[in-house]
């Protein structure tokens, strides 16, 4: 299948670009096609966030998304900060706060709603969606550059060799194609390593951020109440948060998010993420309540200082897939979206420069780089740059050294602050910690990895190969249960990694026979193992299309 753009992701950032390709089009008359490929069984099903909006971008792509029925239906009414510690808090008082962490003029949202209600949009304007079909290989030409994508083959079995349901694959082949996978996109990691895109730049941080959705108590209900909280449970050297915001109709979502430059192997996010639900702060608000949704995520939060080159020979990266989150706000659906029509801005430029000729050099974007820099989204992240490296110095220390930033300076500081190791490599080995005691899941307000996955409606067709490979089968035992007691099946949101021993019980440390077991039909595509995996021996590949989390109103 051939067309003009091929983008990958029906996320914020795909969809915005498919739709303002289609917008440009038709202002100046000519016919541009378009074509997204979504690995989710349906558009929005892999989409988790917190989530509160900045409609600066929205109201630039769709000025009438009101009129159309944009899903923004709760806008913020009040912010609080809270540090928390075990039994209490402290409010920072609103005069205090930095900007970044006001809210007035957004809105609290559900994301995976809102990209539902963008793909209806993309669709309406003649844009071509295929749901349930993951792109797993990139494309090039003898020259080296990107022509397209492939994607996987349907029914391989366990033993890699075709089923009865067996459905090859199929290319499509673009003059540009734009990759908008989100968070540690497997396409997008391959080629940032391919095309060196990132030399020159901090290593990318990421947190991985746990969300779920609440029914509570109508007296529970504040709509339009967003609060965030540092502090306990985490200790005062690891980088996390939380947040609870109420929406519409009696409901609440709330998450907790942990930096992925956590040292202490014994550190399990899932559970702590749990243990924040039982503050005193907390936990009166969903007590009665009922929970409706779990999900899980990486978030890149590196910010300007980590975000690679944009474009390489015959595409580029949109989106989380390159890194635009603004981690300062906690916020990256605005900027996912601005980054999504600054890219179709370059492309549409491109292909008409183009023309119809074919056989000539691959189409470079490089006007997406040079329209970014003279963009509001990239005074924002600069204003940000400093939040990420600054946080990672703990949290008192950082959280002074933000407020001197964003306070004193507005974010203009004449200083820059740098990230020098990736993730994986801030884990320290067990001995030099101690295990953590985490309490046992009550099963009202806490609960246990596998309920958890049973409400994120995660599912994968189990007769295909893992798609969490290995590159050393051995790796798992001698270095990361051996060194670091198995962290994998604490870093882990859905219980997809277990050490076991001979007899079948989970083990923390190495024993005689002690093997790794993969249940991959768990993962809710998360990525966290591929980040974080000490040794870097996990690679994470796309699996079957349709498979996965089928997130609603998350």
């Amino acid at each position: 299948m051939e067309c003009d753009v091929v983008i990958v992701g029906a996320g914020p950032a795909g969809l915005a670009a498919a739709i303002r390709l289609k917008q440009l089009a038709q202002q100046a008359g000519r016919e541009v096609s378009v074509c997204v490929l979504e690995k989710a069984a349906e558009v929005g099903g892999h989409i988790v966030s917190g989530a509160i909006m900045d409609p600066i971008a929205l109201s630039e792509l769709c000025p009438d998304w009101k009129a159309q029925g944009a899903p923004l239906h709760t806008p913020v009414s009040e912010d609080q900060f809270l540090f928390l510690s075990s039994q209490g808090s402290t409010r920072v008082p609103q005069w205090l706060l930095p900007d970044c962490f006001k809210n007035h003029g957004n809105y609290a949202i559900s994301l995976s709603d809102l990209v539902k209600w963008l793909g209806a949009q993309a669709e309406a304007l003649g844009v071509d969606v295929f749901a349930g079909f993951a792109a797993s290989e990139v494309l090039f030409d003898e020259a080296g550059a990107v022509v397209g994508v492939a994607t996987g083959d349907l029914g391989i079995g366990k033993d890699g060799q075709p089923t009865a349901h067996h459905q090859r694959g199929m290319e499509l082949r673009a003059r540009i194609t734009l990759f908008a996978e989100g968070a540690r996109g497997h396409l997008g990691k391959q080629l940032t390593a391919r095309f060196g895109l990132d030399q020159g730049r901090d290593p990318q941080s990421y947190g991985i951020g746990f969300k779920e959705l609440w029914e509570v108590r109508p007296e529970q209900a504040r709509p339009g109440r967003v609060v965030h909280t540092a502090g306990w449970p985490l200790d005062n050297q690891t980088y996390g948060g939380s947040f609870l915001y109420h929406l519409k109709d009696n409901r609440v979502a709330l998450g907790f998010v942990v930096g992925l430059n956590y040292r202490n192997p014994w550190l399990s996010p899932f559970e702590e993420f749990q243990r924040y639900k039982t503050h005193p702060s907390i936990r009166p608000i969903l007590e009665d309540g009922r929970r409706l949704g779990y999900g899980a995520r990486a978030i890149t939060a590196g910010g300007l200082n980590s975000l690679p080159r944009l474009s390489f020979p015959g595409g580029a990266l949109l989106g989380c897939d390159a890194g635009f989150l603004n981690a300062s706000r906690i916020k990256g659906s605005h900027a996912a979206i601005k980054s999504g029509m600054l890219a179709a801005e370059a492309s549409f430029e491109a292909l008409a420069a183009k023309g119809a000729a074919t056989g000539e050099a691959a189409i470079q974007l490089t006007g997406y780089e040079t329209r970014f820099k003279a963009s509001w989204l990239h005074t924002e992240l600069h204003r940000a740059r400093n939040f990420k490296p600054a946080m990672g110095k703990g949290l008192w220390l950082g959280s002074l050294l933000v407020g001197i930033d964003q306070k004193l300076f507005g974010g203009r500081s004449p200083f820059t602050l740098h990230t020098r190791k990736p993730d994986y490599a801030y884990l320290e080995p067990a001995r030099l910690h101690r295990p953590i005691a985490y309490p046992k899941p009550d099963g009202q307000i806490t609960f246990d990895r596998l309920s958890s996955v049973f409400v994120s409606g995660t599912n994968h067709e189990e007769n295909q190969p893992s798609h969490l490979t290995l590159r050393d089968a051995q790796t798992p035992i001698d270095v990361n249960l051996a060194v670091f007691g198995g962290p994998e099946a604490r870093y882990c949101p859905a219980g997809v990694y277990e050490y076991l021993d001979v007899a079948g019980t989970p083990v923390s440390e190495a024993v005689q026979g002690a093997s790794l077991r993969i249940n991959a039909q768990n993962c809710v595509h998360c990525k966290t193992c591929d980040i974080k995996d000490p040794a870097q021996n996990i690679v994470w590949v796309t699996p079957e299309g349709g498979g996965g989390p089928n997130y609603a109103g998350m």
